[in-house]
């Protein structure tokens, strides 16, 4: 069931801005480390610029959103460049992830620790979890205004654990503030075993 609430306030916002901005700042930074080809998933993807990116790198890519305003901006952007990208309008709170599906996935900022397990769910064996968002320690009002929609120090490793971290940058307030990667934290992981949150091996096809 979609919040109808929660769409429409996103589908005005999304109404008013034209083309994708820039994808994130760890797609952009470790893009390197994506596969050749396979399967990913943009979750929460607003108007899809790490979709693009993704599906420019040659992976067939799905993307959610729950604003049916941005996923149509971005399926005619995918069109128009001939670029595998399935757009689908879902609230991806209560849109279950297949288990095992996917080689990326790929969340940028938004944060909805509901969703740490069936993340870790929907990645194959092998696969890389690209993470980024914002945090509560910050050097400026950028990000969202409530807490709970912002990371404690050091949470992405806790919340991923059961995965092996490979990139993790949160700069907080440390040294010259006017540079480098602040309010946000990023992780890049792999998903080395067939594993559940909660540590119990499950079957791998």
């Amino acid at each position: 069931m979609i919040d109808q609430a929660t769409q429409e306030r996103w589908d005005r916002r999304y109404r008013d801005m034209g083309l994708p901005g820039a994808p994130a700042t760890v797609l952009l930074e470790y893009g390197h480390l994506l596969p050749a080809q396979g399967t990913a998933l943009d979750l929460a993807c607003g108007l899809g610029a790490n979709s693009l990116l993704l599906a420019e790198h040659g992976l067939l890519t799905q993307a959610w959103d729950i604003s049916p305003v941005a996923i149509e901006k971005l399926q005619a952007i995918a069109v128009e460049r001939k670029l595998p990208v399935q757009a689908v309008a879902k609230d991806v709170l209560h849109a279950p992830i297949p288990p095992t599906q996917f080689d990326v996935i790929v969340v940028s900022h938004y944060l909805e620790r509901a969703l740490t397990r069936p993340i870790i769910h929907g990645l194959k064996v092998g696969g890389l979890l690209f993470y980024q968002t914002f945090t509560r320690t910050t050097v400026n009002d950028e990000g969202p205004e409530k807490p709970e929609w912002r990371l404690a120090d050091g949470e992405l490793l806790t919340m991923f654990a059961p995965l092996r971290t490979l990139v993790y940058r949160e700069e907080g307030r440390i040294g010259d503030t006017t540079q480098g990667f602040r309010n946000k934290a990023l992780l890049v992981a792999i998903k080395e075993t067939a594993r559940t949150g909660d540590g119990v091996k499950v079957t791998q096809d």
